[in-house]
């Protein structure tokens, strides 16, 4: 792999900027640990001993995202980079956010604050690299450690828990045996997070190339007995081995459970839950298709992208135990003949509408008008008549009862 240095290129002249004020600044955390071990590169992090105030006296166009915390975003080039000065904490309040923090004017001081050693390697301007904890000892040897006493940094935010196993899932590290024990021990004050920090690291856990290692982890420490909705679920009866998306997990847990949980205690969007609970009724009813006329109504009804959706996780709903279709009749390609041949691919192409039925029929609207457009759309879609206004209304006629 290369060490692709772009990302911190384009940086420099921020760097720069402070350097040359007389001031400390230095790359820190996601993205130094990243640029080591080959990794693609996302987001550029800076630390610096400029206070917030000095940080903003130094650039044309800021904004104080965080200033109170001593983060100030600096816009360069129209990149948006967080610059966040030296700081200590204070006590933290309900293993969630520290009282209060003081900007101090030593590095040393701020990277012993941070959670693994992997994420307090700092490096300047020239890529030299300081490496106050053998971050970089624990990058080769791929493992995850906290930097100082695990128990106190779990202690502090229970957070940093759900980051250490995220960091295992994604980067396919081991995990320090005195920093698991501690994340054990720490577990239950996961509860006093909020759902939408946790869900943030779910998500990316799920999504990590080495989630079958992470997964069994999360049992063995009874993590999810301390999040809200799991915790009601039969988790213990859920697999996953390879990297899946929010909604496909959902999907799953959805299936496997017997009782109804309210998916909005997870506070996503809907859009996204919407997705997930489509799934789950796309899941359960291919298992119904036994025709060409009833793929066809099942193609139409969820899209072509679901239908290949549900064919790529079949692998997923195989380990779980969920009943798969016929092959025969389901598979990538008679779902693409099938949509490829569709007479309409959504509501709004059909040759008639509610008002025209209306006129049709001489009646006003009522139920019968909803079970109506939906028969005669059917009809449409399964080929019994053709997308033509005067055919569908007499199709209606002969078939639909309106009373």
């Amino acid at each position: 792999m290369t060490n692709d240095k772009t990302l911190f290129l384009d940086a420099l002249p921020v760097m720069q900027q402070l350097t040359d004020h007389g001031y400390e600044a230095y790359f820190v955390g996601g993205s130094v640990r990243d640029f080591l071990m080959g990794r693609p590169i996302n987001d550029i992090d800076i630390t610096t001993n400029a206070t917030p105030d000095e940080i903003e006296a130094l650039f044309v166009h800021t904004i104080p995202v965080g200033k109170e915390h001593g983060t100030i975003n600096v816009v360069w080039n129209g990149i948006n980079y967080e610059i966040t000065t030296f700081r200590t904490e204070g006590v933290y309040l309900d293993h969630r956010r520290p009282s209060h923090v003081s900007f101090v004017r030593d590095l040393y001081q701020d990277v012993e604050r941070r959670d693994f050693t992997i994420n307090a390697i700092a490096m300047d301007q020239h890529f030299n690299v300081l490496d106050y904890f053998e971050g970089q000892q624990d990058i080769n040897n791929q493992l995850i450690r906290t930097v100082g006493d695990p128990h106190a940094r779990f202690e502090e935010d229970a957070l940093r828990i759900l980051r250490g196993l995220r960091f295992q899932a994604q980067l396919g590290f081991t995990i320090d045996t005195q920093t698991y024990n501690a994340m054990a021990e720490r577990a239950a004050d996961i509860s006093h997070l909020a759902i939408e920090r946790i869900m943030v690291e779910l998500e990316k856990l799920l999504n990590g190339a080495h989630v079958i290692k992470t997964f069994t982890t999360l049992a063995d420490l009874h993590i999810w007995d301390h999040i809200v909705y799991f915790k009601d679920m039969p988790m213990k009866h859920i697999q996953i081995s390879s990297p899946v998306t929010l909604p496909q997990f959902l999907a799953i847990v959805m299936y496997q459970s017997t009782q109804s949980v309210k998916t909005k205690q997870l506070k996503r969007s809907k859009d996204e839950i919407k997705h997930a609970e489509r799934l789950l009724r796309a899941v359960q009813e291919v298992l119904t298709l036994t025709s060409k006329q009833a793929l066809q109504q099942f193609v139409y009804d969820y899209g072509l992208a679901l239908c290949n959706e549900i064919l790529a996780i079949q692998p997923l709903l195989q380990e779980n135990n969920i009943p798969q279709p016929s092959a025969l009749l389901f598979n990538g390609q008679t779902i693409t003949e099938t949509w490829n041949t569709l007479s309409i691919t959504n509501r709004q192409q059909l040759a008639i509408d509610g008002k025209m039925l209306i006129s049709a029929f001489d009646k006003k609207a009522g139920p019968w008008l909803k079970d109506a457009l939906r028969l005669a759309e059917c009809a449409v879609v399964q080929q019994q008549i053709a997308n033509d206004k005067q055919e569908i209304i007499e199709w209606v006629r002969a078939n639909v009862k309106i009373s």
